[in-house]
C-alpha cells in the first residue's frame, strides 16, 4: 500500500502543522480497515532477528503529533514511501531533481531506519514551488529494544579465529544467525585448510550430521539472490572445497543464481569466479557458467588492471576456448609485460599451459626473467616450469641449461626423490640431457644406494636408458651394478610389469643382470605379461629383450628362446626420403647401386642399403653381390633420422637409436646417420658432397677395413 499525503494550504506555521497532523491521521484511519488490531513481528526466514513487539491497538497513533514515538508503526506505514535525505532540498522556484530510495517489501537484510537526517515530502501548492517539512525522529525505548535484539554481524575472519572446528561454526550460527550466511561457509573452509586430511574427513562427517547444517544450507539458498555477488562466489567456492556434493540442490541453486547475476561481476569477482570454475567438476550448469564467463572476459579483458587477476582468468579460460579469445588475452598480457613481477613471469608458463596456448614471445621473455632471478627459485616453481614446457612443446636450450645448472649447484639441499621422480623425468620427456646434473646424480647413487626405493629405481633406469647417458661414463659399470643390486632387493615384491620395464631399461644400456633376468624369463611371468591389459607394449619390449639376448655380448644367455607372438613389420616413414634417394642415385650412378626400405631380421628396418668393397674404392651393384665373396663386401646402412632421435641441442643419439646402431653393427653393417632437417636445407651439390664424404671417407669405413688398408 502506497501512502499518499494530502496537500496543505498556505496558512500559518502552527496551522500547517495541525493540518499536517490531521491529514496524516486521516491517512491512518484509511489503514485501520486494512491493518489488523494487533501485529507481531516474527523471525524472517532469512535468519534476520527482528524484535517480537506486539501493539494492542492503534490508539497510540492519536498522539502522533507528540514527536512520533512509535517508530516501528511509523516504519510499517511508510515501507513503500519515498525517503529523502534532508540535505537535498527543493528550490523555491521550479522543481529540482531529488534522489529517492524506495523501500520495497519485504525488508531483507538491509533494513532502513528513519533518523534525524530523513524527512518526508509534502506538497504545498499555495506558494511558489515545493516546500519540505521535516518530521524529526527521536530515539525511543522500542529502538533500543530493536538494537538489543538484533545480532551483531560477524565476519568470516573473526569466525575462523574464534572457532576451532567446523562444528563450532555451526554452533555459532545456531545461537544467533546473521546475514550473510556465506560468512559461515567461508569460515568453515578457512578452518578446514588448517586441518590434516584425516581431520578434514572427520570434521566433514560431523558437519553433515550437525542439526544446524541443513538450516544453514536453506538460509544460503534463500539469501543467494540478495547478497553481494562477491559473497555468493566466496560461499560457492567454500562449499565446493568443503566437499559438499556438486549434484546437491544447494550447489546447483548457487550455480544458477551465479549465472543469472554474472553481469554484476567486477575485476575482483572475475578472479574468484575463475577459482570457482577451476575447482568444480564438469556438468551442464558449470558448462553454461563457463560459457558466460568467457563472454564476460571477452568484454572486460581490456579493463583488467591487476596482473595476477589477468593470469587467474587466463588459466581458467580453458583449453577449448576460442582462439580469438586466447589471442586477445595474449595481447593483453604482452601489454602488461613491463609490469610483470618475477612471480608473474614464473607463473606465466603454467598459465599458458592451462589454456594450451603457445605464445613464443611471452615464453621467451619470461624465460629471460626466470634465468635472471634463478637463485632462490623454489623447487615447485622449477617443476611447474618444466612440466609446462613439456605440455606446450616449448624447447628453450638456454632455459633448460640454466635450470639444470642451478639444480646441480644446489644439489645438496634437494631431496633424491624430487630430482629422480620430477626433475630428471621431465628433462627426459623434453629430450634434454643435463650432463653435469646426471653425472652428479650417478655419483650420489653410488655413494648412497640405500636411499633407493622401487619407484626411484624405475624412474632412474628409464631416464638414463632413454637419454643414453651411461654410454661413455667413467663409473658406468659401478652405477649399473648398484642399480641391479637395488632392483634385486625388491624382486620378492616387484610386479611383472615393473620388472619388465626395469630389465628393458638395462637392455637399452647393454647390461644384463642375471637375477632380474632369470625371474623375468620364468614361464608364469611371461604368461602373465602376455595376458595383461598392456599386452602389445609388453610383447614389443619382450621382442627387444629377445633381440638383445641374441645380438649383444651375452654369451651365457644366448641359448634362451622366447615363444612370443609375431610383431607387425616396422612401417617405412610416412614421408619418403626422396631427396636422399635422388642424391644417392646421382652419386652412385643409378638405383641399381642401392636398395630402399630394407627389412632385416629382428624386425629392424633401414632406409637405404649400400654395398662397397672393403678397400672403399667403389660401390658394388647389387647384381654383382652374388658373385663376390662375403669377406670382400661391406654393407652400409643409411638411416634417415629426425630431431627426436637425438638429445635436445646435441648429436648424442637417444637410447633406442643407440641400441639399433649397436645391433646393426653386430649384423655386419656400418651405420651412416642422415639428419632429415639438415638434408632438406642443403643444395643438391652440397648434399652429394656430404654423402660422398660419409660413404668413401676413412672415418666412415669400419675399423677393420681401415687397418687392412693401412697394412
Amino acid at each position: 500500500i502506497l501512502t499518499t499525503l494530502k496537500p496543505f494550504g498556505s496558512v500559518s506555521v502552527e496551522s500547517k502543522m495541525n493540518n499536517k497532523a490531521g491529514s496524516f491521521l486521516w491517512n491512518l484511519r484509511q489503514f485501520s480497515t486494512l491493518v489488523p488490531t494487533s501485529r507481531t513481528m516474527r523471525l524472517y526466514p532469512l535468519g534476520l532477528c527482528k524484535p517480537k513487539i506486539v501493539h494492542s491497538n492503534w490508539n497510540i497513533l492519536n498522539n502522533f503529533h507528540n514527536r512520533m514515538r512509535s517508530t516501528d508503526i511509523f516504519r510499517y506505514l511508510f515501507q513503500d514511501a519515498f525517503i529523502l535525505k534532508s540535505d537535498v532540498g527543493f528550490q523555491t522556484k521550479g522543481i529540482s531533481t531529488v534522489t529517492a530510495l524506495r523501500i520495497d517489501r519485504p525488508l531483507y537484510a538491509k533494513r532502513l531506519f528513519f533518523d534525524s537526517k530523513h524527512s518526508l515530502v509534502s506538497v504545498d501548492k499555495s506558494n511558489d514551488g515545493l516546500k519540505k517539512v521535516n518530521f524529526h525522529h527521536e530515539v525511543s525505548s522500542e529502538d533500543v529494544l530493536t538494537k538489543e535484539t538484533k545480532p551483531n554481524r560477524i565476519s568470516s575472519r573473526k569466525l575462523s579465529e574464534e572457532c576451532n572446528s567446523l562444528s563450532d561454526v555451526l554452533d555459532t550460527f545456531t545461537k544467533a544467525p546473521t546475514f550473510p550466511s556465506s560468512n559461515y561457509f567461508t569460515a568453515m573452509w578457512t578452518i578446514a585448510k588448517r586441518l590434516s586430511d584425516d581431520q578434514k574427513r572427520f570434521e566433514r562427517r560431523l558437519m553433515f550430521s550437525h542439526p544446524a547444517f541443513n538450516q544453514l544450507c536453506e538460509h544460503m539458498m534463500r539469501e543467494a539472490k540478495i547478497m553481494q555477488y562477491k559473497y555468493l562466489l566466496f560461499s560457492l567456492y567454500a562449499i565446493v572445497k568443503l566437499g559438499i556434493p556438486q549434484n546437491t540442490l544447494l550447489v546447483q541453486t548457487l550455480l544458477r543464481v551465479t549465472q543469472e547475476r554474472i553481469n554484476e561481476c567486477d575485476e575482483r569477482c572475475l578472479s574468484v569466479l575463475s577459482s570457482v570454475l577451476e575447482a568444480m567438476e564438469p556438468c551442464k550448469n558449470v558448462h553454461v557458467l563457463q560459457m558466460g564467463f568467457r563472454i564476460l572476459v571477452d568484454q572486460q579483458v581490456w579493463k583488467i588492471e591487476d596482473v595476477f587477476t589477468l593470469q587467474v582468468v587466463m588459466k581458467c579460460i580453458g583449453k577449448d576456448a576460442p582462439i580469438a579469445l586466447k589471442r586477445k588475452l595474449e595481447m593483453k598480457a604482452l601489454r602488461e609485460l613491463d609490469r610483470f613481477s618475477v612471480l608473474n613471469s614464473q607463473r606465466m608458463f603454467e598459465v599458458l599451459a592451462a589454456m594450451n596456448h603457445r605464445s613464443l614471445t611471452l615464453l621467451n621473455e619470461c624465460s629471460k626473467v626466470v634465468l635472471d632471478n634463478i637463485h632462490g627459485c623454489p623447487s615447485k616453481i622449477i617443476i611447474n616450469i618444466l612440466q609446462s614446457c613439456k605440455d606446450l612443446q616449448y624447447h628453450n636450450l638456454d632455459l633448460f641449461n640454466g635450470l639444470a645448472e642451478y639444480v646441480a649447484a644446489t644439489f645438496d639441499i634437494w631431496k633424491l626423490k624430487k630430482v629422480s621422480s620430477f626433475i630428471l623425468i621431465l628433462f627426459e620427456n623434453l629430450g634434454f640431457r643435463p650432463v653435469g646434473l646426471m653425472d652428479l646424480f650417478m655419483k650420489r647413487i653410488v655413494e648412497d644406494p640405500e636411499s633407493l626405493n622401487m619407484k626411484n629405481i624405475l624412474s632412474i633406469l628409464h631416464t638414463y636408458s632413454s637419454l643414453n647417458h651411461v654410454y661413455k661414463c667413467q663409473n658406468k659399470e659401478q652405477f649399473l651394478e648398484v642399480m641391479a643390486s637395488a632392483l634385486t632387493g625388491y624382486l620378492h615384491s616387484v610386479s611383472s610389469g615393473n620388472l619388465l620395464d626395469a630389465v628393458y631399461s638395462f637392455c637399452l644400456m647393454n647390461y644384463f643382470p642375471l637375477a632380474p633376468l632369470n625371474q623375468l624369463l620364468q614361464k608364469d611371468i611371461i604368461s602373465e605379461l602376455l595376458t595383461s591389459d598392456d599386452m602389445k607394449k609388453n610383447v614389443h619390449k619382450l621382442h627387444i629383450l629377445d633381440t638383445c639376448l641374441k645380438l649383444d655380448d651375452t654369451v651365457y644367455l644366448k641359448d634362451i628362446a622366447l615363444s612370443l607372438p609375431q610383431l607387425p613389420r616396422e612401417l617405412p616413414p610416412s614421408h619418403p626420403n626422396t631427396k636422399v634417394a635422388e642424391v644417392l642415385s646421382s652419386l652412385l650412378g643409378g638405383e641399381g647401386h642401392f636398395s630402399k626400405d630394407v627389412h632385416l631380421p629382428h624386425n629392424y628396418h633401414i632406409d637405404f642399403e649400400i654395398r662397397v668393397d672393403t678397400n672403399r674404392n667403389q660401390v658394388l651393384p647389387f647384381s654383382d653381390v652374388d658373385t663376390a665373396s662375403a669377406t670382400d663386401i661391406q654393407r652400409v646402412a643409411v638411416l634417415c633420422v629426425s630431431r627426436s632421435a637425438y638429445c635436445l641441442g646435441s648429436s648424442h643419439p637417444r637410447g633406442f637409436l643407440a641400441m639399433k646402431m649397436r645391433h646393426l653393427n653386430a649384423m655386419g653393417f656400418h651405420v651412416i646417420l642422415v639428419n632429415n632437417w639438415e638434408m632438406d636445407k642443403l643444395e643438391m651439390e652440397d648434399a652429394i658432397t656430404f654423402l660422398k664424404t660419409k660413404i668413401y671417407s676413412v672415418e666412415a669405413l669400419p675399423v677393420a677395413a681401415v687397418n687392412l688398408q693401412s697394412t
